[in-house]
Formats: structure tokens, sequence, C-alpha cells
């Protein structure tokens, strides 16, 4: 039995952070091992790793999607992965983390032979080696860990390439070829590194120092250790693993061939989200302690100048465009997308401006990047120097003489038109919204409703959210309260679940209803459409605004943060409702086997 610890992180700390500690834990049980996790969540660290816990691990294992702070794992094996590779494949982490604690066959000629079965031959032939190297500031320690791989690699007689994720983004990037042909992978990265591609392929992972301080006998090691990567996971999540790690594996499964625009996107999204949050609150809270007009230098002004254009509310464009290009250019398209949004909030054009100053700084900073050719020694002067500069120039210029006007002008037609809609035509808008919100249920419609309404409230447009959070939460708390009073519908396990959905609707995670949804779609689906378009509807029509882009019920309890709670409150139940007794009507019942604890659906066919 191996003794683990874990720490979990997510852009935005909440469900993915969870889910992945949960997973981890339970194929950690189920191997025979044991794990203590640490979450990184939007509260700050939960379950903090004690120094002693750490000191007696056999290994550490990294599920994270932002950067985590790993001095104190010093001397540690650190295994690196995603949240997503930890919620979809657990199994296969751990194992790789642990290949010399998995029970060895045995037979009556004796204990299996140490040498790993996987292991090639170097002799043999010679092999083809791909690896990364990757570390914090990704100047001198990666180009120097990827020369001693080259050299080390080399003198053995093998092929080898080697991608660089340095300051300036990939250099030198492994194609799929390239990886396909591979005979091991080796990781040598002091940071957080995806290994999604590299599933089914024989891994290795290290720090920067093995690889410069002894290239050829790090890749003698790799050639001798590495394990694959990634056994299991395309295993469909079973009906008895937890429910939450099943919303998340099913929604990383959705998302997972979504065009790359979209990740930058919801990149962006991610990181503006808290400003948002924090700024429509403050407001709310303003309004509170001073009315709609708070004196100046009252208490409530001072909370309305923290969370309005000055403070808070004055960021989230910034910040939306910065990490739109940071996600497109890595670190060197930060700062021309800031300052691209900026220019964009200054100029009127607001959150259109800054989606398109994010993508426009991000498309020319990865061009120039790509276009300029240093010597690997000046490469440093790229990063600081050169792509701050051409790329914030070429940005700011286009958004003052070219995108500002005709985007500000759009933005504020759309506005005019937005703030001048009746009840009929506000109702219209918010059931598409509704419909939008619970078709793919945290997929690309969903966060394009989401987003939609979200960029609105820096436009002081309050109602697009309201309903879209209304519609939102109405999936997953109509399946709830379906598995309570429709249970001959339901599977034991999913009746268990529905616990789990409601708490996750209450909370707006929409994710919830996904595992539901991807049971039985064709009545699943079309159910939830309904009660959401409603609730939208009732929301939109009855004149609700919400000034705090997410929280569920938790954010109804803030006074002035919804206006017009009771009619919102309404919205909600009405749209569940629905959503229920159509969930009653159209599924069938189900006839389960005890002695397997398997379902089955009356009258279909078996799977």
């Amino acid at each position: 039995m191996a003794k683990l610890v874990a720490v979990t992180a997510c852009p935005t700390g909440i469900a993915h952070t969870f889910m992945a500690a949960e997973a981890l834990r339970r194929a950690a049980q189920a191997a025979g091992h044991e794990l203590r996790a640490e979450t990184h969540g939007s509260v700050g660290a939960q379950d903090a790793l004690t120094p002693a816990e750490i000191a007696a691990a056999d290994a550490v294992i990294l599920a994270a999607d932002v950067h985590v702070d790993e001095t104190r794992f010093a001397g540690k094996r650190v295994v690196r992965t995603s949240t997503r590779e930890a919620i979809r494949g657990a199994a296969g982490v751990i194992a790789q983390v642990t290949p010399n604690t998995a029970p060895q066959a045995t037979d009556s000629a004796g204990p299996a032979p140490a040498t790993h079965p996987a292991a090639p031959a170097s002799e043999a032939r010679p092999l083809s080696i791909v690896g990364i190297t990757s570390c914090p500031t990704g100047i001198a320690h990666t180009f120097m860990a990827a020369e001693g791989l080259e050299n080390g690699a080399r003198a053995l007689g093998h092929r080898v390439k080697v991608e660089t994720q340095g300051s300036v983004g990939a250099g030198n990037p492994l194609t799929p070829e390239d990886i396909a042909g591979a005979d091991v992978v080796i990781i040598a990265a002091d940071t957080n590194v995806d290994l999604s591609r590299f599933a089914g392929k024989r891994v290795y992972q290290t720090g920067t120092k093995p690889a410069i301080a002894g290239g050829q006998a790090l890749v003698q090691r790799a050639l001798a250790e590495a394990t694959p990567y990634g056994t299991g996971t395309g295993a469909a999540v079973g009906a008895g693993d937890d429910f939450v790690a099943q919303a998340g594996a099913a929604k990383a499964a959705r998302n997972a061939g979504v065009p790359s625009a979209y990740k930058h996107l919801m990149t962006g999204v991610s990181h503006m989200l808290p400003f948002v949050v924090a700024g429509g609150l403050l407001i709310a809270l303003s309004f509170a302690f001073g009315g709609i007009n708070p004196p100046p230098g009252s208490f409530g002004a001072a909370l309305s100048q923290i969370g309005g254009g000055a403070g808070a509310f004055g960021l989230f464009v910034p910040v939306l465009a910065g990490y739109i290009a940071f996600s497109i250019a890595d670190r060197p398209g930060l700062a021309p997308g800031m300052i691209g949004g900026l220019l964009a909030l200054g100029g009127g054009s607001g959150f259109l401006g800054g989606l398109l100053a994010g993508f426009l700084a991000g498309y020319v900073t990865l061009w120039l990047n790509r276009g300029i050719r240093l010597p690997r020694t000046l490469e440093g002067l790229k990063p600081t120097l050169i792509l701050p500069l051409l790329g914030t120039a070429i940005t700011g210029l286009a958004m003052i003489y070219v995108v500002g006007r005709p985007v500000a002008a759009a933005l504020t037609a759309a506005t005019g038109w937005l703030q001048g809609l009746g009840d009929t035509s506000a109702g219209v808008l918010g059931a598409v919204l509704g419909l939008m919100m619970a078709f793919d249920m945290g997929g690309p419609i969903n966060k394009a409703a989401y987003t939609f309404s979200v960029g609105l409230l820096g436009s002081n447009v309050y109602g697009p959210i309201a309903a879209a959070m209304a519609a939102g939460m109405t999936p997953p708390l109509a399946l709830f309260f379906a598995t309570l009073v429709f249970k001959n519908r339901f599977t034991r396990d999913e009746q268990e679940a529905g616990k789990a959905a409601g708490v996750l609707g209450l909370a707006f995670i929409t994710e919830g209803a996904i595992p539901f949804a991807a049971r039985d779609p064709l009545r699943v689906i079309p159910s939830l459409m309904a009660g959401s378009a409603v609730a939208g509807a009732i929301s939109m029509a009855a004149g609700c605004l919400l000034r705090a882009p997410h929280g569920g019920v938790f954010v109804l309890l803030i006074p002035n943060a919804v206006v017009n709670l009771p009619m919102y409150v309404v919205a909600i139940v009405v749209g569940t409702a629905i959503s229920t007794v159509l969930l009653g009507v159209l599924k069938r019942p189900v006839r389960e086997t005890p002695a397997l604890l398997k379902t089955e659906v009356t009258g279909a066919a078996a799977d």
C-alpha cells in the first residue's frame, strides 16, 4: 500500500477542484492505497496537508489547471496532471504514480521479474523519444533542460524531439505524428503540463534539474521506469461512481472537442467572473446601506466606488481581454490584451470591444512570436521587451482607429434595444436564453447565453443574467424533485444522485443534470428545456434584475442583489415544476435487477 498526497485546483475553484479530489480518493482506495487530498477552492485551501503527511508520502499528485506552489514538495516524486484527467481517468493517474507498488503476478516458478514489462530494450534499435521542458519563468531552465535531454538521447543513439514551453509559448511543438511514433515521452517540467495528448503512451515525469544535471542518465531512467499514461481514461463512468465526478466527467467529455476559440473565450470568462461577482454584490450592498444614490462620503458610496467603474467593474473587461490573449499567446499576450481591453472600456465599446481586443492581441502576439527569430541566448528579450512593445502598439492602434467606434455604436444600439423591450419581447428573449441554458447544460451553447448575459452587466443591463441564472438552476432542481415524486422512473443510483443534483441546482451548477441527460437524452433534455424556457420568460417579463452573475439561492439572501425577488422566486419554482412534471410524464418506468444492481428501461433495447 502506498501513501499518497494530492493537491487539486481549477480556475473557478468550485466544481472541478472537488470532483478531482474525490475521484482520486476513490481510485486510490480501490487500488489499495491511502490518499489525502488538499483542495484549492474559491475560499482558499481546505484540508491542508501537514508537513508530516508530506514527509510520509510516497508520491505527490498535482491535479491542477492553475499554478500551485510546489516548494514544500522538494525531494518528493511529483506527478502533474489536469483536473479533467483526474476526474475522467483517476485510476490511470493512480496507476501512473504507483507503478512499483502494484501487486506482482506470481506462479509456481516464483515471483515475476522486476523489469518493467513495457520497457523497450534500448539495444534492440534506435528509439524515438519526445519530451517537453518547462520552468516557471520559461527562460533559462526550460532551454537548458531541453538541451540536456537532446544531448543525452543522442549520446545513447536515439532520435529525439523536445518541445519547450517557455515564456513565449511552445517552441519546436510536437506534432501528432511525432507523438504517435514515440516510444517514450519525457516531461522535464517544474510547471503543470497538459498530458492529454499522450494518452496511451509511456510517460516519465520529472523536474528540469535532472535533465540539466544529467540528460543521459535521465533518458536511461525514463526508458526503464516510464509507465502508460491515462490507462482507462476512456472508460465510461459507472453508475456507482460519485455523482459529482460523473457530472464533471460528462461535462469535460462534452467540451473536449469544442473549437479553440471557445476555449480561449472561456479562459477569459473564468478569470473575469470574480471581478463581476464582487463588483455586482458590492454595488447591491451599497444600495442596502445608502439607497440608490448613496450620499458622497457615506459607507454606501464607498462600497459603490469599490464595486463600480472605479473598482471591480472597471477591471472586468481588461481582465477578460487579457486572459483571452493569454490563452492564445501565453504570457506575452497578457499585457497587450489587458491594455486593449482598457482602451475598449475607455472608448465606449465595453464588453464587445474587450472580446475583440483579447482575440486581436492574442493572435497578433502569437504571430509576432512565431515570426521573430532570435538566437537562443537572446530569447529572453522577446517576452520582456519585443512582444509587449509591438503587441501592445498594434493592438492599441487597431482599437483606437479601426475597432473602437463601430463596436461602441453597436453596443450602444444593442443596450438601448434591450432596455426598451416591452414585457412580451422581454419574455421571448428570456425564453430563448432559457432554452440555450438547458440545451447542453454547461456546453458551448449554455456558455454562449451565459457570457452574453454577463457581458451586459457592464452596460447596466441586469435582466438577461437574472433569466440565465433562473434557467440554469431549474434543470438540476427539477431532477431532484422528479427523483422524489416519480421514483419508479429512476434507478436507485439515480435517486441517490438526485440529492446531489438538488444541491448543485441551488448553487447554480447546471452540470448536475448532465448524467441524467446522458442516460436518456430524448426524454430528459426536452423536459428540462421547457421548464428553463418558462423560468427565463417569467423572469424577463416580470422585470427581474440580478446584480451578480453567480451564486444561486445564496445570492438571493443579499439585500438588493435581486430586483423583484418574489417574482424571481416564482420563475424558478414554476420552471422547476414544469420540468418535474414533464420528466414524470415522458420518462418510462424502470425495472431494477437486485442481484446484479443493474437497470433496464422497460421496453427499451439492451445496450
